[in-house]
């Protein structure tokens, strides 16, 4: 399937949660995160339709390790809707941690979606909290702007990127992750696990060279 066809009206690319506390010297920093800023840039401007994803915690929030004593950061408990690892304090609602990085410049988004906005859930996702069934509401608005085929890039390529791209898979949705525009925390596994998933899914990994407008 040839991928680089032209991006058209009903193509939308999602940028999931290029923010300051996941990029070099923040909380939760992915590995080279920053690198993806300029692909991302560029890429939108081959886009009319943009939305961006954010993180947006509140305090003391159930996935932080800090709110469960004795637990460290990047161990896993069992929550009441499955397994939840446990991170640093990051993207805490109105902090500066929580801003997108200041180079990131996409000034014709058309939406923000903050997830992970609940106390007692986590969400991974733009589409879904992690117990699968509460929904953010991007299904609803994409659906209604029309838009058949999601391209993907941002933060991280193992959990956002990745929840973001199966639930929108499972929503009807074309799907393509553009791999380059991503980076990844690789986390026990994760990135394989990955890249299984999406071949799994017939989710396709591309280049952004391989994009055109």
């Amino acid at each position: 399937m040839n991928h680089g066809a032209t991006i058209s009206d009903t193509d939308v690319l999602v940028v999931v949660d290029v923010q300051n506390d996941f990029c070099p010297g923040g909380a939760l920093s992915v590995p080279h995160g920053d690198e993806v800023i300029p692909v991302v840039n560029r890429l939108a401007e081959s886009f009319r339709n943009v939305v961006l994803t954010q993180d947006w915690h509140p305090r003391t929030h159930h996935s932080f390790a800090s709110t469960h004593p004795g637990r460290r950061p990047y161990e896993t408990i069992m929550a009441d809707y499955g397994p939840q690892i446990l991170w640093p304090d990051h993207c805490v609602q109105g902090t500066s941690g929580a801003d997108f990085e200041k180079l990131l410049q996409i000034p014709h988004a058309g939406l923000v979606l903050r997830k992970g906005i609940h106390q007692a859930i986590d969400s991974y996702s733009a589409f879904y909290e992690n117990d699968h069934k509460t929904p953010t509401g991007l299904a609803g608005y994409l659906r209604e702007r029309g838009f058949v085929r999601i391209f993907l890039a941002g933060l991280a390529f193992d959990f956002c990127v990745r929840y973001t791209a199966e639930d929108a898979c499972h929503q009807g949705f074309r799907v393509v992750v553009i791999e380059d525009a991503c980076r990844g925390i690789d986390l026990n596994g994760s990135m394989a696990a990955t890249r299984q998933t999406f071949a799994a899914m017939n989710i396709p990994c591309v280049s952004a060279a391989a994009l055109h407008s």
